[in-house]
């Protein structure tokens, strides 16, 4: 049965000019996520990735560690939501001095949960266009791969959740507790089967323990 393996992107560029760029811990990450995915002998793998930097970048690294050559194709429905508008939307400003990660991720998660309960906002800019893109980019990937491949998809924590959410039919505030603990460059593994999709791990960071343990971050 072919496996899918969604990895969130390395560790972005928190609190700097340009938040998509990968820090240098992020770079890091996504190697040994490369290293990771080439040790656990995937078949043939199918490399996919959202089109934000962060993602692109932690695809090829990740890619280059790995020594996989196929050339990574880019679908923008594994692009993360736009959590600066979701925190205009929704949420007060974070207070002057008080604008560290954990201070956002709070607001992020308030901002979150209103957002999948706002069922007055439809179109582009509503939680159930969101949802479906993944899930649609989800179900087309599945049907490319046989049943001798294997695929990888860089993507973000956000669509993580989501997806997850989706698959095991969680409420909104399960959603969010999984947004919260995803970890950067961990693997999230899929399983497609004759009865469907279904999820087989959540949020592996085993390559981050011991020695590696440094590399661990949430944001």
């Amino acid at each position: 049965m072919p496996l899918i393996s969604l990895v969130r992107h390395g560790q972005a560029s928190f609190g700097a000019q340009d938040y998509d760029a990968l820090s240098d811990l992020g770079r890091e990450q996504a190697t040994a996520a490369g290293r990771e995915l080439a040790r656990r002998g995937l078949r043939d793998p199918h490399l996919m990735t959202g089109t934000l930097t962060r993602q692109r970048d932690t695809a090829q690294l990740l890619a280059e560690a790995a020594g996989f050559t196929d050339p990574v194709r880019e679908d923008p429905r594994w692009n993360e939501y736009d959590h600066l508008a979701l925190l205009a939307r929704y949420t007060d400003p974070v207070p002057t001095g008080q604008a560290d990660s954990r201070a956002v991720q709070g607001l992020l998660d308030r901002a979150l949960e209103a957002w999948m309960e706002d069922t007055e906002r439809t179109g582009p800019t509503g939680w159930a266009t969101f949802e479906n893109g993944i899930t649609a980019a989800l179900t087309e990937l599945t049907t490319t791969l046989g049943q001798g491949r294997d695929a990888i998809v860089v993507t973000s924590g956000g669509v993580l959740a989501a997806l997850c959410g989706a698959l095991l039919s969680l409420p909104p505030a399960g959603v969010v507790a999984l947004n919260r603990v995803t970890v950067n460059a961990a693997v999230t593994t899929l399983v497609v089967g004759s009865s469907g999709t279904s999820l087989l791990t959540f949020n592996d960071h085993a390559h981050f323990t011991s020695d590696r343990r440094r590399l661990l971050t949430y944001r």
